[in-house]
């Protein structure tokens, strides 16, 4: 058997019943990094033998007839925006090279008492903060289904491992679409579940009120074990809900019979929309029609100014969670300067790249004094605005479709000097960062050059298993499941 074109679910099982050990599982996904990782750029650092290590113990625990997780002996990568102790925290950045965590994720903690096996930490734009994954300080990641083109951002790094085989699972963090627009550009399940659902303890943060620590998987039912492990309460975040989580997997089979699902007019009419994309959504809609559920037009009005929104309201939380990389305290410390003001000022020039220095520029300018009224608290009322919009469409569906992205990946370099239409790679994703309610990207076709594209589905705030149900109707319809990029000389 192929071990690195299986699903997580088929390795959990095959390890559990001994038809093959963990180690069998691991050391194939790790030849299989080891041989492209150098052209798909998608790990910044792998732990072969943490990862080997883990993966004995799995075995030793099952010879012995002791229970083991429901991701036992599954590879998982790890966005580098999340602690791991004796491993590498660097966001991609400059500022945090040579740093190290204390301290491990609720995430990472869930999934180390379900058994999965950590590979190693992936490639993303600098502190989350991109749609490409251009904006890395470290390396360049390239989409393994083409690797002339961008593997979206800003999880770019997990979407790729992911598609190039290198992992059945991997988590990154969705601020305003960096876990689907990475998933629909590679051609994998991406879901960014609802705000509070999952803990951010341990995560990096860009902008608290919007980031969502989720799953990337070749199969819905692989996302939703996932879910099963990560999700539930944790004290150390107090935006956590503090209810236990559905079991994600219960419902996945009931398919999409009597469900009704908004289609917004906004979405389809937008005149970035590439026709292709759009072909393969309306046909995908389509299927989920055949298949009995219900097509309702709703309405969501307030498009057009979820981006300027969005870039309000997460440059200002940026401003003020970037301030403590200051050279004092951890990270880069900038040489050759007594005063701390120069300290500060030389530490954070060296440090960050352009894009954070930006988006730090801008939200420190939406927060100064006479500006907070007229562009951060204008922000919030539209954000509520936008919400709102959800909370009508909501009334008349039970779950929206959309497009993920309003194209497929681009090339390097194309969108770089012009951070606007790079900006606009996120349209169809950042709305629902602003209305807190889950979404997931699942594959949906490919456009006329073999590029994938993705299919959006939202719910309501915490409807994230029916979501989930949807998405697995419209897989099993599709046939578009599992699939693993062709890596030249395989």
């Amino acid at each position: 058997m192929e071990l690195t074109s299986l699903t997580a679910a088929e390795i959990a099982a095959a390890v559990k019943n001994k038809k093959v050990s963990a180690r069998e599982v691991v050391d194939a996904h790790l030849a299989r990094a080891e041989k492209h990782n150098p052209v798909i750029g998608a790990f910044l650092h792998i732990d072969a033998a943490e990862a080997r290590a883990t993966a004995d113990a799995v075995d030793a625990r099952i010879s012995r007839k002791e229970p083991v997780g429901a991701l036992a002996g599954v590879p998982v990568a790890l966005k580098d925006n999340l602690a791991l102790p004796g491993q590498p925290l660097t966001c991609s950045s400059k500022i945090l090279k040579n740093f190290k965590p204390p301290f491990t994720a609720h995430v990472v903690e869930q999934l180390q008492k379900a058994d999965a096996v950590f590979l190693g930490k992936t490639n993303l734009d600098e502190f989350a903060m991109g749609s490409s994954t251009e904006n890395s300080a470290m390396q360049l990641t390239r989409n393994p289904w083409n690797t002339d083109c961008v593997p979206g951002g800003s999880s770019g790094g997990s979407a790729a491992a992911v598609a190039a085989g290198f992992a059945p699972l991997a988590l990154g963090s969705d601020t305003g679409g960096s876990i689907r627009q990475p998933a629909s550009l590679c051609g994998c399940v991406g879901m960014k579940p609802s705000y509070g659902l999952v803990s951010r303890y341990g995560l990096v943060a860009f902008g608290s009120s919007l980031d969502q620590i989720g799953p990337f998987a070749r199969s819905v039912e692989d996302a939703a074990l996932i879910m099963n492990a990560i999700s539930g309460p944790d004290r150390r975040d107090s935006t956590c809900r503090n209810t236990p989580a559905p079991d994600f997997t219960a419902n996945l089979n009931q398919g999409v019979k009597g469900l009704k699902i908004g289609l917004p007019k906004e979405y389809f009419e937008t005149s970035g929309l590439n026709a292709e994309v759009k072909a393969a959504v309306l046909a995908a809609v389509d299927a989920l029609k055949k298949e009995g559920a219900e097509l309702v037009e709703v309405s969501l009005s307030m498009l057009d100014y979820a981006v300027p929104t969005y870039y309000i309201v997460a440059t200002a939380e940026a401003s003020s969670n970037l301030a403590r990389y200051d050279g004092a305290h951890y990270g880069h410390r900038a040489e050759g300067t007594d005063n701390i003001i120069d300290l500060f000022s030389k530490t954070r020039e060296e440090g960050f790249g352009s894009e954070v220095k930006r988006r730090i520029m801008l939200g420190t300018y939406v927060l100064s004094a006479g500006y907070y009224d007229a562009y951060y608290l204008r922000a919030l009322k539209v954000r509520t605005r936008i919400a709102q919009d959800f909370a009508q469409a909501f009334g008349k569906a039970d779950l929206i479709a959309s497009p993920v992205a309003p194209e497929t990946a681009f090339r390097f370099g194309e969108k770089t000097a012009d951070p606007i239409s790079m900006y606009l790679s996120d349209i169809y994703t950042i709305s629902t960062n602003l209305a807190a309610v889950p979404a997931v990207s699942v594959p949906c076709g490919v456009d006329s050059q073999g590029m994938p594209i993705g299919l959006q589905l939202t719910a309501p705030r915490f409807g994230d298993d029916l979501m989930l149900r949807a998405a697995a109707a419209y897989e099993q319809v599709s046939g578009l499941r599992n699939r693993v990029a062709p890596l030249q000389g395989n």
